[in-house]
């Protein structure tokens, strides 16, 4: 049996990851939010009076003080959970649209959709991954755009925003933008464009952001640039942040990518070498 919990101070939440787990959990309830996604195994819970058999993809969504009991019904638990406070909630509430004031509240305990569960799941691993801030931060609200709103709501038709937002982070590819900053620039709420921009582009600004850098980072290894200055210039935080997107996106690290286009040191000694023998 595994446990592990991570404490992610850009975020200020929790995260926990149980494998193997057998163990059921007596009635209780917590004093802050909990979104859980299951992995493997399937459970018999009851929140609120009301049960529900869990099985993996299934999304968990507590609100604090809902009092529920868990038990294992076949296979042992393999679970992902975030815990946010309620401060952080509110905070965030507000980025998404909506009013600072009472308290947001899950509407469903139970949600069915793979789209949630996938962004939990990535959430998840960016926070153990220790990710830079507006990654996680930008998948974080993600999520909760669709968890706090009807999720059978259909963004309206935002072509022209969105593609005044590509525009816009086009011209500024180095510089730390966060959603609402974005959302200024075209009058939608940071929730809006969220879903608009991923609807339309099929990745979220953050994502086609990195992707922007990263087509610039390959125009100043192919010129010669070391890939410490390619990252700086790029607009990437650090080198080792660089390497990994670059790595992800092009499926080369930045020096072997840069060897492509310019010889490496001792490469040029050996073509100099072989040319003066010839040449004698």
């Amino acid at each position: 049996m595994e446990k592990t919990a991570v404490y992610d101070a850009d975020l200020q939440v929790e995260a926990y990851f149980f494998q193997g787990y057998l163990q059921p959990f007596p009635v209780h309830f917590h004093p802050y939010y909990v979104l859980g996604l299951i992995e493997e195994g399937t459970r018999r819970l009851v929140c609120k009076k009301e049960e529900y058999f869990l099985k993996p993809g299934d999304v968990l969504a507590f609100n604090p003080g809902d009092s529920h009991t868990c038990t294992q019904s076949s296979g042992a638990l393999c679970y992902r959970s975030v815990n946010l406070p309620i401060e952080a909630l509110l905070n965030l509430s507000e980025r998404t649209g909506g009013k600072r004031g009472p308290l947001p509240v899950f509407p469903e305990t139970v949600v069915q959709d793979t789209e949630a569960a996938e962004q939990l799941r990535s959430l998840h691993r960016l926070i153990f991954q220790r990710a830079g801030a507006a990654e996680k931060d930008d998948a974080l609200l993600a999520l909760l755009s669709g968890l706090l709103k009807t999720r059978a709501a259909v963004p309206v038709d935002c072509r022209g925003e969105v593609n005044a937002v590509c525009a816009y982070l086009a011209c500024h590819v180095t510089e730390h933008i966060q959603m609402e900053e974005l959302g200024r620039q075209v009058g939608l709420s940071s929730s809006a464009l969220l879903r608009a921009f991923t609807r339309a582009k099929g990745v979220t600004p953050y994502r086609y952001l990195e992707a922007l850098r990263v087509s610039e980072a390959k125009k100043l290894l192919e010129s010669g640039v070391t890939p410490a200055e390619a990252a700086l210039r790029a607009g990437f935080f650090d080198q080792s942040h660089f390497t990994r997107y670059f790595t992800r996106f092009i499926g080369l690290s930045p020096g072997a990518y840069r060897n492509i286009f310019v010889p490496s040191v001792n490469e040029t000694e050996k073509e100099e070498e072989s040319y003066g023998t010839s040449k004698g």
